[in-house]
């Protein structure tokens, strides 16, 4: 018999991906680094290991979502990404994509959870 909360830890797991997108396209209007991001993150409630994150970087980069650079004149380089206005326009239509999503869930699971 499957573990109850095993199978909600699985399915969490999930649902985080996709909440972990948005939430990192909505830290970047202003130019960070990966770990300011995840300092940040976790300050308004989500945890993201620096080992998810990097690589989300790389992906929304290479999806022409964020775009970087490095700052090396700090005594350690840093690499800092930022929305283009490409990823501008995708995390727009994102945020409205999930108030429809969350409104339609609400309805379907009530106000009490299901």
């Amino acid at each position: 018999m499957a573990d109850v909360q095993e199978t909600i830890q699985g399915i969490l797991s999930e649902l985080r991906r996709g909440t972990i997108i948005i939430g990192v396209l909505s830290q970047l209007t202003e130019a960070q680094y990966g770990y300011s991001l995840v300092t940040v993150l976790e300050e308004k409630g989500i945890a993201v290991d620096p080992g998810t994150l990097y690589p989300l970087l790389r992906r929304l980069e290479k999806q022409e979502l964020l775009s970087s650079s490095w700052d090396t004149n700090e005594a350690r380089p840093r690499k800092y990404y930022q929305l283009t206005a490409f990823g501008h326009e995708v995390y727009e239509g994102l945020c409205r994509e999930w108030r429809a999503l969350t409104a339609s869930m609400k309805h379907i699971i009530g106000d009490e959870g299901g």
